[in-house]
């Protein structure tokens, strides 16, 4: 069955003869949304303004992903747009994102806010909703081609070197390191682990003694591809060889966190993430981390949003946003202007 014979009718609202939606049929909705992976239901406020806003990220569960519908609904309220948000549960099921998108373009939404789950896969979805005269922003991560309006993101390519040169300083220049990458064609955490090796570059004392392996999108997969990245590496007294460590993104960061936790490593090798969560912060605080490459992804949500309201109202946009990228630490992590980025409030 087609995802989109499932979009509930303008405003995100389901429809009902009689003013009621009886028990079984909401159960049954529930039921095979759950069933075919997705988040059923949107967010943001209704509005006189005609200006329906379809946001589609790469997954709904990470922190980050909610950040983002944080900031993407607040600009709807305060820009008086109807905005969706609707997204695959798991961050690769391309299948799902690509539904999502036909779906939305059956509808006939103003515009769709779309943070590719492939740069290439998409492509041709996103082609299909400017045929339909729908237009796309795209935000987190890139797309082949220029078929879109803007491009909001963080510029991942600095946040790998600053995970880099993090990673680098902890280690006093010197040392072994590994790269547990997150998965094939992702254009932003492939711009992120591309920073990352060029920042080792310039470390001529640090050698990269693995950068081919791939955590994936699933927390428990990528505690196993941890696990038996580190373990390779694991000397007769139970230390580790190596003496540094990188990931990419939220899920790999937190597997890899556990793999330390769990065979008592963490704080005996350096190790640099990416993205903030209730358990990396943690993790920072207690010494498991010596680094976090921190987004904004309330802004994120927030400018890419804003910025789909001003092309419907024919302002001109700029066609790249970049919406911020730092290194927390231990050192700094308290201060203001990084607890909001380590901490977000979503209720604001």
């Amino acid at each position: 069955m087609r995802r989109s014979q499932w979009l509930p009718p303008s405003g995100g609202r389901l429809s009902t003869s009689g003013g009621r939606l009886s028990t079984f049929v909401l159960l049954s909705l529930v039921t095979a949304c759950a069933g075919l992976g997705f988040q059923c239901g949107g967010g943001g406020t209704a509005s006189n303004s005609g200006m329906t806003i379809a946001v589609i990220p790469k997954g709904t569960t990470h922190v980050f992903w909610q950040s983002i519908r944080a900031g993407a609904e607040r600009a709807g309220r305060e820009l008086g747009a109807n905005v969706i948000w609707r997204g695959p549960l798991r961050e690769d099921d391309r299948d799902s994102q690509v539904s999502e998108v036909e779906g939305f373009v059956s509808r006939g939404v103003s515009g769709i806010c779309l943070a590719p789950l492939d740069e290439t896969a998409l492509v041709q979805p996103v082609a299909e909703a400017v045929r339909h005269k729908i237009p796309v922003v795209i935000f987190d991560s890139g797309l082949k081609g220029g078929d879109y309006v803007s491009f909001v993101a963080t510029d991942n390519l600095k946040g790998g070197q600053l995970g880099g040169q993090r990673l680098a300083e902890s280690l006093g220049h010197k040392g072994k390191v590994v790269l547990l990458r997150y998965a094939e064609g992702h254009d932003s955490t492939g711009k992120r682990e591309q920073g990352f090796l060029d920042a080792m570059k310039q470390n001529p004392g640090i050698e990269v003694v693995s950068s081919n392996q791939y955590g994936g999108a699933d927390v428990e997969g990528a505690y196993k591809k941890a696990e038996a990245l580190l373990s390779s590496y694991k000397k007769p007294d139970g230390s580790l060889s190596v003496d540094g460590i990188f990931t990419p993104n939220e899920s790999v960061t937190f597997a890899t966190l556990r793999v330390l936790q769990d065979n008592g490593w963490a704080g005996k090798v350096k190790f640099v993430g990416f993205d903030a969560s209730p358990n990396l912060v943690k993790g920072l605080r207690d010494g498991g981390l010596d680094g976090l490459v921190v987004q904004d992804p309330v802004h994120m949500g927030y400018e890419a949003v804003k910025t789909m309201v001003a092309h419907l109202k024919g302002q001109p946009v700029e066609k790249w946003i970049d919406t911020g990228v730092h290194v927390a630490t231990k050192e700094n992590m308290d201060t203001p202007e990084m607890k909001a980025l380590l901490e977000p409030d979503l209720k604001k």
